[in-house]
């Protein structure tokens, strides 16, 4: 089901068990204005209180782009200098926030052009998978930005500082399949494939148990943290959380009949 109609910025599909979060502004490369980052975080909650959807995907409307970065036409009324900047920040703090404390997983479904903030929406998936001939890049260097800490950090911890170094300072452009030998992507598929290939990816891994892939995330995120600001306890409490679920006792029974488990998150 559709919740938008076509002048939204972004499209909310329910297709269970999948969730579909889809970059609606085709005419400009779905370049991400304020609005657009506003409805990322209102979709990633939407999807996250539909307990039929397992795995969300955001992938862009049109083959064209996922994402060609910030929307420039904003900046002299919106971002004119770093107090206006500071304001303007939180939607696009809030949206990456939503996405990387989303309990399930986000797939990005990624083709044509995917640059600047593109790129760090992409990094707040949990899985990029990318057509082939894809473009990405950050050219913060060539409009005199600074790429933010969160989104440096971020970059760091998925293609190692090297690879960091030379996206950021070269601010040039690269295709899917030197992404992939970055790790910024986690594979390529040719285009004509790319959303058979997610459906099919995405699908086998809502089949997975929902309160299992929930611990990983939150494992995976507090780990990427300092020693000292991690949350330890939070982990364990979704580790002992797993253990008395319903569905790891169903997890056990299905692997000793050989049958395929019907997780409930439960």
């Amino acid at each position: 089901m559709t919740k938008s109609d076509s002048s939204d910025p972004l499209i909310v599909r329910h297709e269970a068990p999948l969730g579909w979060i889809v970059l609606n502004r085709p005419q400009v490369r779905n370049a991400l204005n304020l609005r657009s980052w506003q409805r990322i975080a209102e979709a990633v909650a939407e999807l996250e209180a539909d307990d039929s959807v397992r795995v969300l995907v955001m992938r862009g409307a049109t083959p064209e782009a996922f994402i060609s970065g910030a929307d420039i036409s904003e900046f002299p009324s919106l971002r004119a200098d770093a107090a206006q900047a500071r304001s303007y920040r939180d939607a696009p703090g809030n949206a990456i926030s939503a996405m990387l404390n989303c309990t399930k997983p986000i797939v990005a479904m990624i083709s044509g052009v995917c640059i600047g903030g593109g790129v760090q929406v992409a990094l707040s998936c949990d899985v990029r998978i990318a057509a082939r001939g894809t473009r990405m890049g950050i050219p913060a260097a060539r409009l005199g930005l600074a790429y933010p800490l969160d989104g440096v950090t971020m970059l760091m911890n998925t293609v190692g500082h090297a690879n960091a170094r030379e996206i950021l300072i070269s601010a040039r452009l690269f295709e899917a399949d030197e992404a992939l030998q970055m790790g910024l992507v986690n594979r390529v598929v040719e285009g004509a494939e790319l959303e058979a290939n997610v459906r099919d990816y995405a699908t086998r891994m809502a089949g997975n148990a929902p309160l299992t892939m929930q611990a990983a995330k939150r494992a995976i995120g507090e780990a990427l943290k300092d020693h000292a600001d991690r949350d330890s306890d939070s982990v364990r409490e979704l580790v002992a959380r797993c253990f008395d679920s319903e569905d790891y006792r169903e997890g056990v029974r299905a692997f000793i009949e050989k049958r395929r488990p019907v997780f409930k998150g439960k």
